[in-house]
């Protein structure tokens, strides 16, 4: 019996220490050894002391009070000790007992636990904080998890979509849980609807694989209708830079017309060549915003784009601006000499606007520069190598200039490497109103207004009239009509347009101001009355905000008289 209950004592995990009313060890059990490395001494018959030195049971023997749940250090393990006194039927001391534990592991695995928690609580707060929507489903498609940024962006709280299959929030679409359900690969920029309110989204899902198993997906939704606005927000920053900086790109370029997309390819080819162009086309019709656009497409696009008018320009001013000057090259001339605007361009563009108005001297000059690469500054001798990309533009018939030896032939063919016809507006009449809304834009920010469109029938007077100006004149055109609009109208209407100018060209081919002089004097008595009973209306009822009452009154008409002229002239009512 004794050797059974030796080896119960011998098996337990607790430590135990027992000794007599001397102090003499009775009890010293397998786990006590371990602890107190103590593994294989005879230990029994021994006092107390000589085998643990700091042991309390002397102290227990002699008072006889219990020590519970002590927590003291053992060597390099830490123990949660009992020790109590050991008394026979009397009440008398006749020893005492030490049952212990090692409690290292426990303490570790407390702070395990603790950090644990920890980590769960941030990754939580990190969950509910990310202005991402995020949803998470089990294996099953079961919704687990959301964060509130997932119910601000569908309109769906917790109570709607926990424990629920992952459809329940899809109002257009296909799952994409149960698609990396499925197939076990994620899933990138799937469009969707979701919601009450049928939000559209961009969204993204990844399996959640833990130890080779499926335990769900995750998927973060992102809001289309912000990413839109964000990305209109860009663009308008971008053209705001393009203009502070005189820069534009082809996407400045408007037109379906198939002439205006002939002569944009071209350009788009040019651009990514060294080559010189040529930009032909009558003034205004946007031979500049083709220059720019060509260098922002080329591989010079990080250099100078120098703009020269060359008929802004006096001949005798024009030669020292292009090619530069040495210091005393003539009366006046800055000291250190000047920089021209081709070495100002080196590494660039220059733009070399109406090239036709340049003189024959000027030309030879200019020819030397696109033969030989070099140039020479007003009163100096010595070639400058330079390395710029010309892109010339006129609205002068050069064939023309050069049979009448205004132009010179070798420099005619130097430049017409790459010609690009821009057509006038009068050939492109349906991309009018594609540069219309473009323009409505641009005025809306010069001058803070809230313009939203051009009515149909302001648009057609617009169609009709053969625009001698182009592009520029529709420019001026437009920011005039807005100005006389108030600022609570959002739309361009007939009664906005400036109609004295429209019915001179209404329906009428482009033709030479002789020519246009001698029609007008033909014209009949009847028309040229019309015309001015037409134009006074106009004035009159926009004087009176379109109030037909007040309008009649002040012409001496009857109301029905009034509305007869309106419909005879075709004037917006």
């Amino acid at each position: 019996m004794e050797r059974e209950l030796e080896v119960i004592l011998d098996s337990t995990h607790d430590a135990m220490i027992a000794v007599d009313k001397r102090g003499i060890i009775t009890l010293f059990n397998r786990a006590a050894k371990r602890l107190n490395k103590l593994e294989g001494e005879k230990i029994l018959g021994k006092h107390i002391t000589d085998v643990v030195p700091n042991t309390r049971l002397p102290y227990i023997l002699e008072t006889g009070e219990s020590e519970l749940n002590k927590k003291q250090a053992l060597g390099d393990i830490i123990i949660i000790t009992n020790r109590m006194p050991v008394k026979d039927d009397n009440g008398e001391i006749i020893g005492a007992v030490a049952v212990f534990r090692d409690i290292s592991e426990v303490l570790e695995l407390a702070e395990q636990i603790t950090n644990l928690k920890e980590m769960q609580s941030m990754l939580q707060a990190i969950f509910h904080s990310t202005q991402d929507a995020i949803s998470v489903v089990d294996d099953q498609g079961i919704g687990v998890m959301i964060n509130p940024a997932y119910t601000k962006l569908t309109g769906l709280p917790e109570k709607d979509i926990l424990g629920k299959l992952c459809t329940v929030d899809i109002a257009e679409g296909e799952s994409i849980h149960l698609q990396v359900i499925k197939t076990r690969e994620p899933i990138k920029n799937a469009r969707l609807k979701v919601g009450p309110w049928r939000k559209e989204v961009v969204a993204d899902a990844a399996p959640m694989i833990v130890d080779g198993e499926l335990r769900g997906s995750v998927a973060v939704l992102h809001d289309i209708t912000e990413i839109k606005r964000l990305t209109n927000e860009l663009n308008q920053a971008k053209q705001i830079i393009r203009n502070l900086e005189s820069k534009y790109t082809f996407d400045d370029i408007l037109g379906e017309d198939g002439q205006i997309k002939s002569a944009i390819e071209k350009a788009k080819k040019a651009a990514i060549t060294p080559a010189t162009v040529i930009l032909r086309g009558e003034s205004g019709t946007g031979k500049e915003l083709f220059a720019h656009a060509i260098h922002s497409a080329s591989n010079r696009k990080y250099g100078q784009f120098v703009r020269v008018n060359c008929a802004a320009i006096s001949e005798s001013l024009l030669e020292s601006e292009l090619f530069g000057y040495e210091e005393g090259a003539f009366t006046g001339a800055r000291k250190g000499g000047k920089l021209g605007l081709f070495e100002q361009a080196n590494g660039g563009t220059i733009f070399l606007d109406e090239i036709g108005e340049i003189s024959l001297n000027t030309q030879a000059k200019l020819l030397r520069v696109l033969q030989e690469k070099e140039l020479v500054r007003v009163g100096g001798s010595k070639p400058v190598t330079i390395d710029v990309r010309v892109i010339a533009a006129t609205n002068l018939d050069l064939e023309k200039a050069v049979r009448d030896g205004k132009f010179r032939e070798d420099l005619y063919y130097r430049l017409n490497v790459i010609p690009i016809l821009i057509p006038p507006l009068r050939f492109r009449k349906q991309d009018i109103g594609l540069l219309v809304g473009r323009l409505i834009k641009k005025y809306n920010q010069e001058y803070g207004r809230f313009v939203q469109d051009i009515s149909p029938k302001a648009l057609e007077i617009l169609m009709n009239y053969d625009w001698p100006g182009n592009i520029r004149e529709l420019e001026n055109f437009i920011g005039r009509a807005m100005i006389n609009m108030k600022f609570n109208e959002i739309m361009i209407r007939s009664k906005h347009l400036p109609s004295f100018e429209i019915k001179m060209y209404r329906n009428q081919p482009k033709i030479e101001t002789a020519e246009r002089g001698a029609m007008l004097v033909h014209r009949k008595l009847q028309e040229v009355i019309d015309e001015a009973e037409e134009r006074h209306i106009r004035e009159v009822l926009k004087q009176n905000d379109n109030n037909k009452n007040k309008t009649a009154a002040q012409l001496g008409l009857s109301i029905r008289n009034l509305y007869y002229k309106l419909k005879k002239y075709d004037i917006e009512e």
